[in-house]
């Protein structure tokens, strides 16, 4: 077994934080980062396996980045897009469309995924209004997902321990079931579950009138709400050519999907499936600064351009040195391979933890696209039985990887109430050796686990 690293004690001197958050755990002070890991100031060095909340893309402190960054901050480090355009947003937008499917090429930039995908709800429905379809309002999404935590993206986000608190202050939107078609215990084959599940659309837009429908939004590559949830391979035409059929705007949420991290830059890319509209953020600024990013076709922007523009901003919307950022991650992905590296080592890793799954077999599923990757663990592997949630397995595992050294991610994937997994996405520019590393803390992990919990290890 690896040598645990234990946090600090309780004792160690700190003052109190006026900080809040999840709860009243006090974390280490972070010292330092680069490449895949993080020191703190008591000089623990953590591997970061999941790039924050899938956020690193790149890696930390990339020097060419870092020295962007320093040049723009020498020029200028805010203007206000109603008061001046800069060049690194005009240019960041003329590279981002390049990389985007054929006609995804109006770009309007916010500060992260919640603005993002807020942005692309209300794009849709002032198009709507502008095109004279003002009884189209509706935007279906699934259960589970997560599209944000602001009340906008809350509304479209299939997240029960999120959304109860909130739901008498917003607009609840209707949900159809995410594809997790590996749990069916049917005579299905998976294209036949695809296409079941993408009907599931079709049933939902007739039952709330399409006359009322005016998108549906999914995460092409599921996130945290998933654990790296992949669609059967036949899911994603049939959802295309429903949209078509009714008239509805496909909103692919790439926030954690895109910018290279599955090994294509976006993740819809790996089915040719081309949404109407798409959300960027996370690995676009890879950490450096908040970014995010709408991209949309002229056909839908001209619409609100011509009845007065679009309804809608945000103070750091094109900030100058986000995007001079944002610029310089994009020149490092393509310097450096990075997405090719994401497909080859995303691989590598898939069939680590695959086979970490055979030695501890209460891993039911192991599933995404390449670095965007999760694992579901049950309490019984034939009947899928999930592990009772008082148990609080996902933290317990996310705990023992933490003590090791080794930060990975996990929610709860039924609704945020239910459902153990973990999920690994290390950065970008992770090497073979650095994933046998970390396979080798969570298989380390796993072990402790199935001793505390009694769950079933293979020899």
């Amino acid at each position: 077994m690896l040598k645990s690293q234990t946090p600090a004690p309780e004792t160690e001197a700190r003052p109190p934080s006026h900080l809040f958050y999840l709860s009243s755990l006090r974390r280490p002070l972070v010292d330092r980062a680069e490449g895949i890991y993080i020191w703190t100031q008591d000089g623990r060095r953590f591997i970061d396996g999941s790039s924050g909340p899938m956020v690193a893309n790149i890696g930390h402190s990339n020097r060419n980045v870092l020295d962007a960054m320093k040049r723009q901050m020498d020029r200028a480090t805010f203007a206000y897009r109603l008061h001046f355009e800069n060049e690194p947003a005009e240019e960041l937008a003329r590279q981002l469309a390049a990389k985007l499917p054929e006609g995804l090429d109006r770009i309007f930039f916010v500060s992260g995924g919640s603005e993002a995908t807020e942005s692309c709800v209300k794009l849709a429905r002032q198009w709507a209004v502008a095109t004279g379809q003002a009884s189209r309002w509706k935007v279906i999404t699934r259960f589970p997902s997560y599209h944000g935590g602001t009340l906008g993206a809350l509304a479209v986000t299939g997240d029960d321990a999120l959304a109860e608190t909130f739901a008498p202050m917003m607009q609840v939107m209707p949900a159809v079931p995410a594809p997790a078609a590996w749990r069916d215990r049917d005579n299905l084959s998976m294209e036949q579950r695809g296409i079941r599940y993408a009907d599931m659309l079709e049933e939902k837009i007739l039952a709330e009138g399409p006359e009322s429908a005016l998108a549906f939004i999914m995460e092409p590559v599921g996130g945290a709400a998933t654990a790296a949830l992949v669609a059967p391979d036949s899911y994603y035409p049939r959802i295309r050519e429903i949209c078509d059929r009714y008239g509805i705007l496909l909103i692919h949420d790439e926030v954690m999907s895109g910018a290279g991290r599955t090994g294509k830059f976006l993740g819809g890319d790996h089915w040719n499936c081309k949404p109407d509209i798409v959300a960027l953020s996370k690995g676009l600024g890879s950490g450096y600064a908040p970014l995010g990013a709408l991209a949309a076709p002229m056909r839908l922007v001209q619409p609100l351009l011509a009845s007065g523009g679009f309804q809608h901003g945000h103070t750091y919307a094109g900030n100058p040195l986000a995007c001079a950022a944002g610029l310089a991650v994009l020149g490092e992905m393509d310097r450096l391979d990075l997405i090719a590296n994401a497909a080859d080592k995303g691989d590598l890793l898939m069939g680590e933890l695959k086979g970490l799954a055979k030695r501890f077999p209460f891993i039911a599923d192991v599933r995404g696209k390449g670095l965007l990757l999760g694992a579901e663990m049950v309490a019984d592997p034939d009947t899928l039985r999930p592990i009772a949630p008082a148990k609080k397995a996902t933290q317990r595992l996310l705990d023992l990887a933490y003590e090791r050294g080794l930060i990975i991610y996990g929610r709860k994937v039924k609704g945020g109430v239910d459902g153990d997994n973990f999920m690994v996405a290390p950065p970008m520019i992770v090497t073979a050796e650095q994933i046998g590393e970390i396979v080798a803390i969570i298989g380390d992990s796993l072990q402790v686990l199935a001793g505390e919990l009694d769950l079933p290890v293979e020899g």
